[in-house]
């Protein structure tokens, strides 16, 4: 029965925002004899709302139902910004012991969708630029290039790089030298030298 009272007093609030001189003014006349009933056909709300209105502000004058209602603003305001608070501490403490490659890309990336924060939100709550977020965010991914660049050396163990970049340009995979030879190393591709007098033959290990 509350719920049903409560669901009926939102819907008049919606359609109907009465002002605290409003309020007021329907339980005056409520007190001088006027039924709930009436009131309800006259204003057009629930009586639902008039007991509620009763309840809050009942026996009041204008000026105190209006620092009332200015006093649960503020209240609302500040339990908002308490929630805001919380969210922030409960997502930096989630990301507390834990250790990310691209850090700060991969904590705001944790934090927009573990806890559904905004971008702005996120840097702003680990001291993170959002233009260096966004530029490791766009940063291609080479996953393709690395492992068709393994798979040659792979079969071709005595090509360096410079030799699988033509391979791979070869193939349509278009690389800049120097990236080329960044992801060599890295995947520590690099072919061993053989010693000896002769013009060295290498081998990769």
């Amino acid at each position: 029965m509350k719920f049903v009272l409560a669901h009926r007093e939102d819907q008049d609030m919606k359609r109907n925002r009465f002002s605290e001189e409003q309020i007021i003014g329907i339980l005056k006349e409520h007190e001088a004899g006027v039924s709930v009933a009436d009131l309800c056909r006259k204003h057009g709300v629930s009586d639902a709302s008039i007991y509620n209105w009763k309840a809050r502000f009942g026996g009041m004058d204008i000026s105190e139902a209006r620092r009332l209602k200015a006093l649960e603003d503020e209240n609302t305001r500040l339990k908002r910004l308490l929630a805001d608070a919380m969210l922030d501490n409960a997502a930096l403490k989630d990301l507390v012991g834990k250790k990310w490659s691209a850090a700060k890309r991969k904590a705001v990336a944790r934090l927009k969708e573990g806890f559904g924060m905004s971008e702005r939100r996120a840097c702003k709550a680990i001291g993170c630029c959002r233009m260096t977020v966004r530029y490791e965010t766009s940063r291609p991914d080479d996953r393709e290039l690395r492992e068709r660049m393994k798979a040659i050396a792979q079969q071709r163990r005595r090509f360096g790089y410079r030799r699988l970049l033509v391979m791979l340009r070869r193939e349509g995979l278009v690389v800049n030298h120097k990236k080329l030879f960044r992801l060599y190393r890295e995947e520590k591709l690099a072919v061993r030298r053989r010693g000896g007098r002769k013009r060295a033959i290498g081998t990769r290990a």
